[in-house]
């Protein structure tokens, strides 16, 4: 039995690498650790020989105690009882002694083990491996320096302001390694370049070149890949916001292969994480009865998975989810903080019905925060526990809140302000005033974010920050100053971070011109060295905030001239927003024109758009259908058929038709200025489903031309629009000859830029499109129609008067 064992074993590489000499150099203690079945056996073994343990006899002896750990499941590992071990000790103080003996390999590997066996990331051990490990960096196979990439995740220099540890430098180097190593690399290797991409996630750098890279060698690997593999790089990807239609495509078909053989809890669970969310309805369905069948056999994490992915697929089989709650009540004892906050979260969004396990995950959550000293623990358990119903806030809960604010970044202070604003809400003594404690907790958030807008020195990590930030506090709070900051730093930008701050301007419509022009510059001098896919994001706030920076057509220019040569390289559903982000600048490639409107190319996107989650398979749908229109109706010359016809009529029945009271009011005031309320048209579909607010047609002697009884409108008391037979807007009646349409158009603050009256680009498209299609255009700005000037029945009339009447032909 002895020999059975040490023959299993050394089939790890801990022994083999060790084990491989004659019977005139047998090394006992070797020997001793291959028969051991356990970690006490192991942690023995080092005891009786300890003056004995040699460089080789430390290594394979901590490789064995996690390879042990590994071997079992989360819930029964017992990495607490190896650590605080009296021998693992000796093997601690007996490593870092041995570091210079250690060859390439075992020094990753020993840097690997023990930080999995939970060995403090600031312990002595764990820096000089790290530090050694830098020295030989160039040396490293491709195996080491992904797992080396990874070490530097686990030891935490990727959380917080904590990733400015890991500096550009160090950090270009190791990139420039793995790219050379990957080139030569056996591509059958598949973890090495997803513990590259786990690199990048967890140090938050995007680096392109890398990523695809990696993603050409992990795609070649994806049909010998199981559910598990797909899973994690899935998740990898989707962590990092990079998106890979053919990745994802063979991805889901060799999902779908697994999916007859997936039909024990642990592989089905990682099989309907992956393709849950890109499954077509029928294999949902299918996914969705498998569970149901397993859902008894699932332990508490394996329930946790799939919930989380039923909440992200918007299940609504109330059995399935029932069955999942029922399991993850069973098992709230075994959840960490993190666990507890990602369940509930999950069942508020599955609006599951259970006051009782909510009343559980309430007080569990409250407890875990009383105790956490961690800021992003405590930040995400906030979040959450606003989530939920609740009379009356904690005194405790909001002391730890107010205690670890001054520790939060932009982003969890955000996250705060908005948990805050719900608990005010919710608070019954709201309705007669604030309660002290969240006036108290205001100030402090208002105090919090602008000290570290004002001590914000790093353009780069401010900008991760801000990544994600929204909502009412963070635009009327911090925006401003936000600017400011960002101006103070604007030397700071340079070409890796071009697109980032494009974004951020594009996010929060804040037309700040010096940045923009200062982007511009950057973008066209460094234009070879940006990613051709960050082109798009480039030119984003350009054109959505309509705005031209010195050498606005060059900008254009170069960007359109780096995305050509990769056209068939884009995602395809990249490649539409960037050319509707072109079509708002009025910008219309001919070769982009010509690869959209393919039948292969959209072949494609449809097989694409079925991989994505719902809000984005819409918002693609949306951008093709506005750059079909577009192309149609100012590129006449490219031929592009309009093949949307059908998916605006489904579009304009889902849609509402009511009207604001503002509409309401014009309405009412047009029919006095035009001499009847026949002579102006409410909510009018033009040619290619424009939506105009109100139309009027005025003969050559600019006398308004009044409207049949059946094209006529009713207007309930709730707004909304009734037409007679000529609802749809399908047969435009002809106009008198000289006669002249005009659209009356009111634009509200979302066509403005936050900051500033300035249009915005779409309003301006918008316009251009109707004026193509014969209308005179006017434009209602809502700053204009609401001022103290137009406070009375006849400034508003005189206002409309001069509005239509100034500028006709």
């Amino acid at each position: 039995m002895s020999m059975f064992r040490l023959r299993a074993v050394t089939g790890s590489r801990y022994l083999r690498r060790f084990l491989h000499g004659g019977a005139a150099n047998r090394d006992h203690v070797l020997e001793q650790l291959g028969i051991c079945s356990g970690e006490d056996q192991v942690l023995e073994v080092v005891g009786k020989n300890k003056a004995k343990l040699t460089v080789n006899h430390v290594g394979c002896a901590i490789g064995m105690l996690w390879h042990f750990q590994k071997e079992k499941p989360q819930m029964l590992r017992t990495v607490e009882f190896i650590k605080s071990h009296p021998e693992f000790l000796t093997l601690r103080v007996l490593a870092e002694n041995k570091i210079e003996l250690m060859d390439d390999v075992m020094l990753v590997d020993m840097l690997y083990n023990v930080l999995r066996l939970n060995v403090e990331p600031s312990d002595s051990l764990a820096q000089q491996l790290v530090s050694e490990a830098w020295l030989r960096l160039y040396r490293f196979p491709m195996a080491s320096l992904s797992k080396f990439a990874v070490c530097l995740s686990d030891q935490h220099l990727h959380t917080g302001n904590v990733s400015s540890l890991v500096s550009p430098h160090l950090r270009d180097k190791l990139i420039n390694k793995a790219d050379h190593l990957l080139d030569t690399m056996d591509p059958s290797h598949y973890n090495n370049p997803r513990r590259m991409v786990q690199f990048l996630r967890n140090i938050k750098y995007s680096y392109r070149p890398l990523l695809e890279k990696c993603n050409h060698i992990l795609l070649r690997n994806v049909p010998h890949l199981n559910a598990e593999n797909i899973s994690i790089i899935m998740g990898l990807y989707q962590s990092i916001q990079f998106n890979n239609c053919d990745f994802c495509l063979a991805a889901k078909q060799r999902l779908m292969e697994l999916v007859d053989s997936s039909a024990d809890p642990f592989s089905f669970t990682k099989l309907f994480v992956a393709l849950g969310p890109m499954a077509g309805e029928d294999t949902k369905e299918r996914l969705e009865s498998t569970a149901l069948l397993l859902a008894e056999d699932f332990n508490a994490h394996q329930a946790l998975a799939v919930a989380e992915t039923l909440e992200e697929i918007q299940c609504r089989n109330l059995n399935l989810i029932q069955k999942i709650a029922s399991v993850v009540h069973k098992n709230l004892h075994v959840y960490k903080p993190m666990e507890i906050a990602r369940i509930t979260q999950a069942l508020i969004l599955l609006h599951y019905q259970s006051p009782e396990l909510f009343t559980k995950l309430r007080n569990i959550l409250v407890q875990f925060l009383l105790n956490s000293v961690y800021p992003y623990e405590v930040t995400m358990l906030t979040r959450v526990l606003s989530m939920l119903p609740s009379p009356r806030l904690d005194e405790g809960v909001v002391s730890r809140v107010e205690a670890v604010l001054p520790q939060c970044n932009l982003n969890d202070l955000n996250t705060f302000a908005m948990a805050v604003a719900k608990w005010v809400r919710n608070d019954p003594s709201y309705r007669h005033s604030t309660p002290s404690k969240y006036v108290r907790l205001l100030q402090t958030l208002n105090r919090c974010g602008h000290e570290r807008l004002r001590k914000a020195d790093r353009l780069d990590l401010m900008l991760e920050e801000l990544k994600y930030m929204s909502g009412e506090w963070f635009e009327e709070m911090l925006l401003e100053e936000t600017m400011v900051t960002l101006q103070r730093l604007e030397d700071q930008i340079s070409w890796t971070n071009v697109p980032e701050m494009a974004l951020f301007l594009t996010r929060t419509n804040h037309l700040c011109t010096p940045l923009m022009d200062r982007i511009a510059s950057v973008a066209m001098e460094n234009i070879n060295k940006i990613h051709y896919s960050a082109t798009y994001a480039t030119l984003l706030p350009f054109a959505v905030l309509n705005y031209d920076p010195p050498g606005v057509d060059e900008l254009f220019d170069i960007c359109i001239q780096r995305v050509i040569p990769h056209i068939s390289s884009f995602d395809p559903h990249l490649l539409v927003l960037l050319a509707y982000a072109l079509a708002v600048a009025d910008c219309f490639p001919e070769d982009l024109v010509r690869e959209i409107f393919n039948v292969n190319f959209l072949a494609k996107l449809d097989s694409q758009l079925e991989t994505l989650p719902d809000a984005l398979n819409k918002r693609i749908r949306l951008r093709l259908m506005e750059l079909n229109r577009a192309v149609c109706l100012e590129c006449p010359e490219s031929q592009v058929p309009w093949f949307h016809e059908r998916y605006c009529l489904q579009l304009q029945k889902k849609r509402n038709g009511s009207i604001s009271p503002v509409q309401q009011q014009i309405h009412k005031m047009l029919g006095e200025v035009l001499g009847g309320i026949n002579c102006a048209r409410v909510a009018l579909l033009t040619t290619y489903f424009y939506t105009v607010d109100f139309e009027c047609v005025l003969d050559r002697h600019h006398q308004a031309v009044a409207y049949s009884e059946q094209s006529q409108l009713q207007i309930s008391e709730d707004g909304k629009v009734r037409w007679g037979s000529d609802s749809v807007g399908k047969d435009r009646s002809e106009v008198p000859p000289g006669a002249q349409r005009v659209a009356v158009d009111f634009l509200d603050s979302k066509s403005f830029c936050k900051n500033s009256r300035h249009m915005k680009g779409e309003a301006m498209m918008r316009k251009r499109h109707l004026e193509i299609l014969g209308y005179h255009v006017v434009q209602i700005p809502h700053f204009e129609w609401n001022s103290m000037e137009l406070s009375t029945q006849d400034a508003w009339k005189e206002y409309l008067r001069k509005k239509i009447f100034t500028g006709l032909p």
